[in-house]
């Protein structure tokens, strides 16, 4: 690829051969308004999502004469999305690469009048940098959807390069989808992996041990209740926001505690240091004690870092092990499904929910020896450790994706 800083009607990177300006279009050259109805009489396996271009399993529970008004979208044709969020303030275009189909008749659809790259089109289309002041110039406003107006669209102008290159342009971005596509598709199969083993590698209710273990383990497995192997502590109390966001302490906020069964030592927050606040120390378990479902009541992670000077905050309760349990095993055990079932039962409350500490330290819970805690433990941190992996690289993917869309487009 080639940089190109001169003109303003081509893109900062290009590929090499391709030096022409882009040609400005009006949309009404390039599309028309498709109200072609389904009077063929496609059935709801027909039907297509309007944010993901994709057929939906299910259809919409619409009796297929029903959908003889549903309106019919061919490879190539784009569909208009008002509803607003974030990132596409004004709404945004979809194109339909999965073949012919049905789409509801509040859609509007446009249809190309010649031909195009559809590869190239459909991250074009869908490029908020480039569409959206088209399209503050072609929609009207509305409480939860932005409305169309298609005329007015059809009247706006758009820079557009020569079949050939969209081709290549084109080619290049159904590439890096592939690739972030198989990176999702390995990220979900290690997630599901690990969701499945921590239901098999930990004995159920009334057994004595796991459906799966490691070779050279057979010993049965102990039930020990939380509050006989440690003691607990409270979190940050006595505090206003004023006291938050300096200082040369750190505390270690809730969504931290809640998403991670190991917390992470790099996100925590600032406060000053209190003498008459309980310090976390390395291999204690935070607790949390609310939540907005029962299900996300309880979570816990397991504080492994040597850092100084580190409060736990006000939402949540520290437990201190007597050294019955591997920290790794521990954070991991109670993460696994049939811990949690137990959290969810004693979940209290109408629109938040609570826990109490003193149930959390009555539940029993499964104990081997601790050669076998350290042979689960370290294998579930191992699978997490693969799992961030593959994380770190479809975020870098995504984001590299990004930036070759602002530099590639005009």
């Amino acid at each position: 690829m080639q940089m190109d800083e001169k003109k303003p009607s081509v893109p900062k990177l290009r590929f090499p051969g391709f030096t022409d300006p882009w040609e400005q279009r009006k949309f009404g050259d390039l599309y028309r308004k498709n109200n072609e109805r389904n009077k063929q009489g496609l059935g709801q396996e027909s039907t297509l999502s309007i944010s993901t271009m994709t057929y939906k399993e299910e259809g919409n529970g619409a009796a297929n004469d029903s959908l003889r008004n549903y309106k019919v979208l061919r490879k190539g044709d784009i569909a208009f999305e008002g509803h607003k969020n974030k990132e596409f303030a004004f709404g945004r275009f979809v194109l339909n690469d999965a073949g012919t189909g049905v789409m509801s008749p509040r859609f509007t659809c446009l249809r190309p009048t010649g031909e195009q790259n559809q590869a190239f089109w459909k991250h074009y289309i869908h490029h908020e940098p480039t569409m959206r002041p088209i399209l503050v110039r072609s929609t009207k406003l509305g409480t939860m959807m932005n409305e169309l107006v298609v005329d007015d669209f059809l009247d706006q102008t758009i820079l557009v390069p020569q079949i050939s290159e969209q081709g290549q342009i084109g080619r290049f971005f159904s590439k890096i989808d592939s690739l972030i596509t198989l990176h999702q598709r390995k990220l979900e199969h290690l997630r599901e992996m690990k969701r499945g083993l921590l239901q098999k590698m930990f004995p159920k209710d009334g057994e004595s041990a796991p459906e799966l273990r490691f070779p050279g383990f057979t010993d049965p497995w102990e039930q020990r209740k939380l509050g006989d192997c440690g003691t607990t502590y409270s979190g940050l109390s006595g505090k206003s926001s004023s006291d938050f966001g300096h200082g040369f302490a750190r505390y270690i906020p809730y969504t931290n505690v809640f998403e991670n069964p190991v917390v992470d030592p790099e996100r925590l927050e600032l406060i000053e240091i209190d003498t008459k606040q309980q310090l976390v120390q390395t291999g204690d378990t935070l607790f949390t004690t609310s939540s907005e479902t029962p299900e996300d009541v309880g979570m816990s992670s397991v504080w492994l870092s040597d850092q100084k000077d580190v409060y736990l905050n006000s939402f949540c309760f520290g437990y201190r092990q007597n050294g019955s349990f591997d920290a790794l095993y521990l954070a991991y055990m109670l993460r696994s499904s049939l811990f949690r079932s137990k959290m969810k039962v004693l979940a209290q409350g109408i629109s938040r929910f609570n826990i109490s500490r003193k149930r959390v330290m009555e539940t029993p819970v499964p104990l081997p020896q601790i050669a076998e805690q350290k042979a689960i433990g370290d294998f579930f941190s191992r699978l997490d450790s693969l799992i961030t992996l593959h994380q770190r690289k479809l975020e870098h993917l995504q984001e590299m994706k990004k930036g070759l869309l602002q530099q590639m487009f005009v």
